[in-house]
C-alpha cells in the first residue's frame, strides 16, 4: 500500500515542514496525463469531495499538484487531497480552475505532462446521492443494498440491507427508491416475492402496503412522487428477463403487460390511469409544477395466439419501440386527461422521462429497442428543450457505451447518470453540469477516497437519486416493518371522488 501524502504548499513553506514536492529536473511532455478516472478538464461543484486519481500506467513514481494562484496541494504516488485542503482550495478556485500538473518518474527519468484544469463551478450540488448496489448478474437477492452518500465527502451508509428481512431462496428484490423533492423523510421502496409489498416512510413513520388488487394489473413498481400531494402515480409491470451467452446486451428485461396506476398515501386508496391491454405504460415522472405527468408506452397487440404471451413478447422483442406521453393533471380536484403524444422516434425506443426543475428540459434514454435500457450497449441520453422544441442526443456527456438512469438535481444545474463507460460491465455515477443557456460540461465519476475503489468494487450502481439530507431511519426499523402484513388498498374508480 503506498502511503499518502499531500499537503497546502504556501503553509509548509511558512512553517518549514517537509513533504512530497515537484521535482526540479524534468522533461515537458505535449501529451496529457494517462490517469484514472478521468479528472482531466471536468467541471466540478463547489461542495463535492476531493477527486482523486492514480497513474494509469506503470511508472516508479508519481507527483500531483493541484494549485491556485500561491496555495497548492500536493500529492505523492496517489492523488488524494485532504478534505479540509480540497475545501480550502476549491473555495478560492470558486468560478475558476484548480490547475492540476502531473510529474512521473521512469527509472531515473521525470517528465511533466501537459497540465490540465478542474474548473469549480460555483453552482452546488445536492449533498447526499443514494442508489442501490447490486451484483450485475441480479441473482444474488441477499447481496442488495440501498445505500446513500455524502457528495461532500465520502461517507457512505446504508439504508435498507435486503439480508436483515432473509435470504437465498426465501429472499426478495427490492428496487425504485424514490423520495417526494428530494426529501429524505418522505421515501418509498419495493420489495418482491418474499414479504413483498411497498415501504413508505412519511416524516418519521414507516407503513408496508399491499398494493395488490384484483382490479389493478399488480403491485406499484416505477414510482413517481407528486410534487407536494401525498400521490404516488407506479406502473404496475409484470416483468420477465432473459440471459443471453451470445448476444453483447446479456440480459433482456421485458414487460408482458404494465399499466399505470395513482396511489393516494393518505386515504390508501388506489386507481388505474392507463390500461389498455395493447398499451405497455411506463416509467411515470412528474412535471415539477405538478400539474403534467409524464410516462412512457408501447404499443404491441398479439399476432399468435397459438404460442404463449410470454413466448410470443420475447420472439418479438425488438418490435418494443416506447414513446413518450403526457398527461395533464389537476391537483385541485385530482382529476387527469387524455394522454398526449410528447415524443415518438419510430425506429427507436425512448424511455425514463425526467423534466428539470425549471421545467424546461426533458431528458430521456434512447435505444434501438425494448425498455430496461441499463443493459443496452447502444443507450445514450436526449434532451428535448421545450422552449425551443430541439430534441437531440447530448454528445458532451454520452460515451460509447451504456447511459441509463438519471435524475437532476434540486437546483437543475447537474444531473446524474449511471453509466458503463469504464468496463461496459459495471455501473458507475456520473456528474455533469448544465450552464443556464444549456451547454454542458465534460462528466465525471463519482470520487472516492481511494481512486482505485472502482476497479475493485464488484457491484453496479442503480438508481442514483439526489436527496437534500440523509435518510436517519435505521436499517433494522425498515426490515421490521418489512417482514410485517402490508395495508391493502381500496380500490376507487377515480381519485378525489
Amino acid at each position: 500500500m503506498i502511503r499518502k501524502l499531500c499537503y497546502i504548499g504556501c503553509c509548509v513553506a511558512m512553517m518549514g515542514c517537509s513533504g512530497p514536492s515537484v521535482p526540479e529536473v524534468f522533461t515537458d511532455s505535449k501529451e496529457p496525463p494517462k490517469i484514472y478516472p478521468d479528472y482531466t478538464d471536468v467541471t466540478i461543484p463547489i461542495n463535492m469531495a476531493p477527486l482523486t486519481f492514480e497513474l494509469d500506467e506503470v511508472a516508479d513514481e508519481m507527483i500531483a499538484r493541484f494549485a491556485v494562484g500561491d496555495e497548492q496541494i500536493i500529492c505523492k504516488d496517489k492523488a488524494q487531497p485532504d478534505v479540509d485542503d480540497w475545501r480550502a482550495l476549491a473555495e478560492k478556485a470558486k468560478g475558476g480552475a484548480i490547475a492540476v500538473d502531473v510529474y512521473v518518474r521512469k527509472a531515473d527519468r521525470w517528465t511533466h505532462y501537459k497540465p490540465f484544469s478542474i474548473f469549480v463551478s460555483p453552482d452546488s450540488i445536492d449533498s447526499y446521492l443514494s442508489y442501490r448496489l447490486i451484483f450485475p448478474s441480479f441473482v444474488s437477492y441477499e447481496a442488495l443494498t440501498i445505500s446513500q452518500r455524502c457528495l461532500e465527502n465520502y461517507d457512505e451508509s446504508v439504508i435498507y440491507d435486503n439480508i436483515l428481512c432473509s435470504f437465498e431462496k426465501d429472499g426478495q428484490c427490492i428496487n425504485c427508491h424514490h423520495y417526494q423533492q428530494y426529501n429524505p423523510r418522505r421515501m418509498q421502496f419495493h420489495a418482491r416475492q418474499n414479504n413483498g409489498g411497498t415501504i413508505i416512510a412519511y416524516d418519521g413513520k414507516i407503513k408496508k402496503v399491499d398494493m395488490r388488487n384484483d382490479s389493478i394489473l399488480s403491485a406499484g413498481v416505477y414510482p413517481a412522487w407528486h410534487p407536494w400531494l401525498n400521490l404516488i402515480v407506479y406502473s404496475t409491470n409484470k416483468t420477465l428477463q432473459s440471459f443471453h451467452t451470445t448476444d453483447p446486451n446479456k440480459i433482456e428485461v421485458y414487460d408482458t403487460e404494465s399499466d399505470l396506476i395513482a396511489y393516494d398515501v393518505v386515504k390508501g386508496e388506489v386507481t388505474n390511469l392507463e390500461n389498455d391491454p395493447s398499451e405497455l405504460e411506463v416509467f411515470p415522472a412528474w412535471a415539477p409544477d405538478g400539474k403534467t405527468l409524464y410516462y412512457c408506452s408501447a404499443h404491441f397487440e398479439r399476432q399468435d395466439t397459438t404460442v404463449s404471451l410470454v413466448s410470443e413478447v420475447v420472439a418479438r422483442s425488438k418490435e418494443l419501440k416506447y414513446k413518450i406521453y403526457k398527461k395533464s393533471f389537476d391537483p385541485e380536484t385530482m382529476a387527469f386527461g387524455s394522454r398526449e403524444l410528447v415524443f415518438a422516434a419510430d425506429s427507436l425506443s425512448a424511455t425514463l422521462p425526467r423534466i428539470s426543475p425549471d421545467g424546461r428540459y426533458l431528458m430521456f434514454t434512447l435505444a434501438e429497442f425494448g425498455v430496461f435500457h441499463i443493459w443496452h450497449h447502444d443507450a445514450d441520453l436526449w434532451l428535448m428543450d421545450f422552449e425551443s422544441g430541439e430534441v437531440r442526443n447530448i454528445g458532451e456527456i454520452n460515451s460509447p457505451d451504456t447511459e441509463s438512469y438519471h435524475s437532476w438535481s434540486s437546483n437543475g444545474r447537474w444531473v446524474v447518470f449511471s453509466s458503463r463507460r469504464d468496463d461496459g460491465t459495471y455501473t458507475r455515477p456520473f456528474f455533469a453540469h448544465i450552464d443556464k443557456d444549456g451547454h454542458w460540461a465534460k462528466p465525471f465519476e463519482l470520487p472516492q477516497a481511494d481512486p482505485d475503489y472502482h476497479r475493485q468494487f464488484m457491484k453496479c450502481y442503480n438508481i442514483p437519486e439526489f436527496m437534500k439530507g440523509l435518510v436517519t431511519i435505521k436499517p433494522q426499523d425498515f426490515a421490521d416493518v418489512l417482514k410485517g402484513r402490508g395495508k391493502p388498498v381500496r380500490y376507487v374508480p377515480a381519485l378525489g371522488k
